[in-house]
């Protein structure tokens, strides 16, 4: 459900912007911020304490040089499906793309190995509460909404016929449309130009269903932003997350 719009307003009762208020990371969380005008980094820096704020990068900046604590410098993309551009291809051999049908434990170790130290999505953290805390949540829905039919995952075959999970791409029917929450390959245990073909299979399944775009963000410095772009992906919007 879509969250009702907040009104901030500065010292002397005007109105300095709107926001959406969420959770995140365990923090409260003003997002979808709008009209911020002159006094709004002020405003937010002396009332939101603790608070995690995603804003435009011109308010991100100004919180920053406030003393706020950069979490995330994002890119928002879309691709809308008719102007998709999706690779064409099957999956090298041993590996195969399938429905996301598998339980988060056994997707676990792929999805966690996907973000190593140095990778711009790096976080420390344990596996089993990444496990409880992120992803359960994440693939039952309850993180941004239920999980699409044109989610995939890869798999490298093996002698048992089931198959270890390598990559995966989650699509979600969130307040914000269609949206890819992640789409993650193993770095060591799956080839190069594996992320390209599972997005592409998202793409076309998406298209199939009868789904006119799909959206997703991206971490300033990924060089997956440019596979979305080959794909078909266009950035639409540029934000910064802080901790205030």
């Amino acid at each position: 459900m879509t969250e009702e719009r907040r009104t901030m307003t500065g010292p002397h009762g005007v109105p300095v912007c709107s926001y959406r208020e969420g959770v995140r990371d365990g923090s409260p969380w003003a997002y979808a911020i709008e009209d911020a005008g002159p006094g709004a980094a002020d405003a937010i820096t002396s009332r939101m304490p603790g608070w995690a704020v995603s804003a435009p990068v011109a308010l991100g900046r100004a919180l920053l040089d406030r003393g706020a604590r950069l979490v995330r410098h994002m890119h928002v993309m879309r691709c809308d499906l008719p102007v998709s551009r999706p690779v064409t291809g099957t999956a090298p051999d041993g590996f195969l793309i399938v429905p996301c049908d598998r339980p988060p434990a056994e997707i676990l170790p792929a999805w966690f190995a996907a973000y190593p130290p140095g990778h711009p999505d790096h976080q420390p953290r344990d596996p089993e509460k990444a496990l409880e805390e992120e992803l359960v949540p994440l693939l039952s829905g309850e993180e941004i909404g239920p999980l699409l039919a044109c989610s995939v995952l890869a798999v490298r075959e093996d002698s048992a016929g089931k198959g270890e999970v390598v990559g995966g791409v989650f699509a979600h029917d969130s307040d914000r449309g269609p949206w890819i929450a992640d789409v993650f390959r193993h770095p060591d245990r799956s080839p190069r130009g594996l992320g390209a073909l599972m997005l592409s299979a998202t793409l076309a399944r998406a298209g199939a269903d009868g789904l006119s775009g799909l959206g997703l963000v991206v971490t300033e410095g990924n060089p997956a932003r440019h596979l979305y772009k080959r794909l078909g992906f266009q950035v639409t919007d540029t934000t910064m997350t802080v901790a205030i």
